[in-house]
């Protein structure tokens, strides 16, 4: 009985492994269809970051796979490669489908729309994290009528912050005018930064509307508990917040006069712009630092010193 013999001879072994030699070039329609998946994986590799990042990324990563699964079902001895490109293309159309779905849901409507284009997009807060500004405040949005007031001085608690979104709100202190309160504009910005989270106090001026206003409203202690649950919200908070701070400082720099007539400048609130010196001689109601001279004996403006007593909001 003869003995089966259950491996080729060694020179068809060899012959078996060896690899058949590319000729030439193929040049089918399936080679354009792998140089298409190709582009289209590199173009989807460049996405940004974002609700919008991640849309432009996944859709050209679905186109990418779907053709590299018609390329590879056009050889029979790829199976296994077709099978992994068509996952591929699944997992990155499902992720299409619920990126666009998650951006429908961060839709806001139109007021709070133009807020977040004119005050937090141009910072890069993205959509996820101004839909939790917005849950913040639970979407509403409040109207004051003509002529009435959204505080008043020293009644009105300070215990929220809030931006105008249309509208205009006239700001006084002891009947005295200092300065309108134009939309997108915080209605009570100097009083948040002046109060520590533990603190309270009141409005030491009067806020008027000037015809109807719109504006939303976050109270203290939600808007605080946002804040030590995302430090970033925080941190944008304080910058919006502050920078609303110095334009109104500004917009009073050209308002603020005092009884004798001098403008102060409130970017340095303990000097005053100075009458010409032959005024200055004449008053007394000032304290005049003697004129300093360099050395090409130019005279420099003397300083006078006082202290403006404007209130600002």
């Amino acid at each position: 009985m003869e003995v089966p013999e259950f491996f080729p001879p060694p020179e068809n072994l060899t012959a078996a492994v060896v690899h058949p030699l590319c000729e030439e070039w193929k040049g089918g329609s399936e080679v354009a269809i792998f140089h298409l998946a190709s582009i289209f994986l590199v173009l989807g590799f460049m996405g940004g970051s974002g609700f919008y990042g991640l849309l432009y990324l996944f859709t050209f990563l679905t186109l990418g796979f779907f053709c590299t699964t018609i390329w590879s079902w056009s050889d029979a001895c790829t199976t296994d490669t077709f099978l992994w490109n068509f996952a591929l293309f699944g997992v990155c159309a499902v992720q299409v489908v619920l990126v666009a779905y998650r951006l429908r849901n961060v839709t806001f409507e139109k007021e709070f729309q133009d807020l977040y284009s004119y005050l937090f997009k141009k910072l890069g807060v993205s959509l996820t994290h101004f839909g939790k500004i917005v849950a913040c405040c639970e979407g509403d949005i409040h109207t004051i009528e003509k002529d009435h007031c959204f505080a008043m001085e020293g009644k009105t608690a300070i215990d929220k912050l809030s931006v105008l979104l249309s509208g205009r709100i006239r700001v006084t202190v002891n009947g005295e005018f200092l300065h309108d309160i134009y939309p997108f504009q915080f209605l009570d910005s100097p009083e948040w930064d002046s109060l520590r989270p533990s603190e309270e106090g009141l409005f030491q001026v009067t806020l008027r509307a000037d015809n109807c206003c719109r504006y939303v409203s976050w109270r203290r202690k939600k808007l605080y508990l946002l804040f030590a649950k995302h430090r970033y919200i925080a941190k944008v908070f304080a910058l919006v917040v502050r920078n609303d701070i110095a334009d109104k400082l500004y917009s009073l720099n050209d308002k603020a006069f005092d009884s004798r007539g001098f403008r102060y400048d409130l970017r340095l609130p303990t000097y005053s712009h100075v009458p010409p010196l032959p005024e200055l001689d004449r008053t007394d109601a000032f304290l005049r630092v003697p004129a300093q001279y360099d050395h090409g004996h130019r005279a420099r403006v003397p300083i006078t010193i006082t202290a403006p007593k404007e209130t600002v909001s």
